[in-house]
């Protein structure tokens, strides 16, 4: 009976161990996967923080390239402007250049025409006079020196 009683507690004992060793395994399991969900959440975290830090830089790129096109934009406006100012004022000194080239023209004209009427006429038919002096007579072929 000793054997018996002996054998018994024994197994009781292995039973115990069992029942200790599988509250310890169910216990690591439960412990291990609590790791594993706190692991996926920190990651999850981590990569939320970096999507919303990558979405914030992309934004402030955006806004840094919108106001770089604006003062692009701004200054080409003004150089456009500028150019057309320029070509408004050529065009200005082109007219009054021409104008003035014109009002010249006209005196000078003018001049000339004042002057043709006091200058002394050429005498028709006037061939053979030199300085009122007669060099010949010129009639159809034929020359006659007198």
């Amino acid at each position: 009976m000793n054997i018996q009683l002996e054998q018994m507690k024994q197994k009781q004992e292995c039973e115990r161990r069992k029942r200790i060793a599988a509250e310890k395994h169910k216990e690591w399991v439960q412990k291990k996967r609590e790791e594993e969900r706190t692991e996926r959440e920190r990651k999850l975290s981590k990569e939320m923080a970096e999507k919303a830090t990558r979405e914030l830089e992309k934004m402030q790129l955006q806004e840094k390239a919108e106001v770089k096109y604006k003062e692009w934009l701004k200054k080409k406006r003004a150089e456009e402007a500028e150019k057309k100012k320029k070509e408004k004022e050529k065009e200005k000194e082109r007219e009054a250049e021409l104008q003035e080239k014109k009002a010249r023209s006209e005196k000078i004209f003018k001049e000339w025409l004042h002057n043709a009427r006091n200058k002394p006429r050429p005498v028709l038919n006037g061939y053979g006079f030199v300085h009122g002096k007669s060099t010949g007579l010129y009639f159809c072929d034929t020359y006659v020196v007198t």
